[in-house]
């Protein structure tokens, strides 16, 4: 459960940038986006390794 806080703030003073710009995106954006998407995840494989 530590990937989400390192994802969001452990690595947010690192790609807090406007440019480049990705998919149309700024890149902060898109970092967030895809901590967002990755957060269940974690739960899910935290949740699947805790009932063994």
């Amino acid at each position: 459960m530590l990937v989400p806080y390192v994802l969001y703030l452990g690595a947010l003073p690192l790609v807090n940038r406007v440019r480049p710009v990705v998919l149309g995106l700024p890149f902060l954006f898109l970092w967030l986006l895809g901590a967002t998407l990755l957060t269940p995840v974690a739960v899910w494989l935290t949740r699947r390794g805790d009932r063994r």
